[in-house]
């Protein structure tokens, strides 16, 4: 059994995970505390991917950074580099698909936290770097972190905008995902109930972990309880 398939799916999800991380936290932090008219029309802007099907989400990207798009068009004059057919590409496609569900759970999160507690360390002259990293975060970490496997499950799965700007090439672009639909399409059926088995346990084992962090931010005090027992 060729293991590429797994191998290159974790790359992708594990790099899109850390993007979509960063760039999750810095978009809900700011946004949280928009004006409400701000907020909700960014909030529409960046959840927009959500609901958008896959496939548009990879015509967007072939059009922009493709080898006729203008980034696509950049990058082959500066540095003579094409993204698309690449596994690169399906990085790109990946952080964008998941970048809602990580925003919108920080935001969540963040919108919950006592502000009391963030005034408190500044008038204890506390920077708002480490007031953020070492009393927002660990007091918003069970969110966070479920948004964070969330993502990074969805990223696993991921298969519109990943065939359609990265294709199915063995060894080089191929997906669990896209391996799943090579095999079927080719009557290979038994490869595929392979992958297709792989990828149920894993999407198990990822909801089990949601359920469980989802338990214990509804139960903080319980679960505060039980560790200092």
């Amino acid at each position: 059994m060729d293991w590429f398939p797994l191998w290159n799916s974790l790359r992708i999800s594990a790099i899109s995970t850390i993007i979509t991380f960063f760039l999750g936290l810095f978009c809900a932090h700011w946004i949280a505390k928009a004006p409400r008219i701000a907020k909700s029309i960014l909030d529409t802007v960046l959840t927009l991917p959500l609901i958008l099907p896959p496939t548009v989400i990879g015509f967007f990207i072939l059009v922009t950074v493709g080898p006729k798009g203008p980034i696509g068009l950049l990058l082959r004059s500066w540095v003579d580099y094409t993204v698309t057919m690449k596994w690169q590409a399906s990085v790109i496609a990946v952080v964008i698909v998941t970048f809602p569900l990580m925003y919108r759970t920080a935001r969540g999160a963040f919108e919950h936290f006592d502000q009391r507690l963030f005034h408190a360390g500044q008038t204890l002259g506390l920077t708002n770097f480490y007031i953020f990293w070492r009393i927002v975060m660990p007091n918003c970490r069970q969110g966070i972190l479920a948004g964070t496997v969330l993502a990074f499950a969805r990223g696993l799965g991921e298969y519109g905008a990943t065939s359609m700007v990265s294709g199915y090439i063995a060894n080089r672009t191929a997906t669990i995902s896209t391996t799943v639909a090579y095999y079927w399409q080719t009557n290979q059926e038994g490869e595929a109930y392979r992958w297709v088995l792989l990828n149920l346990l894993i999407s198990f084992s990822v909801m089990v972990s949601i359920n469980f962090l989802e338990k214990r931010q509804k139960n903080p005090l319980r679960s505060y309880t039980q560790e200092t027992v």
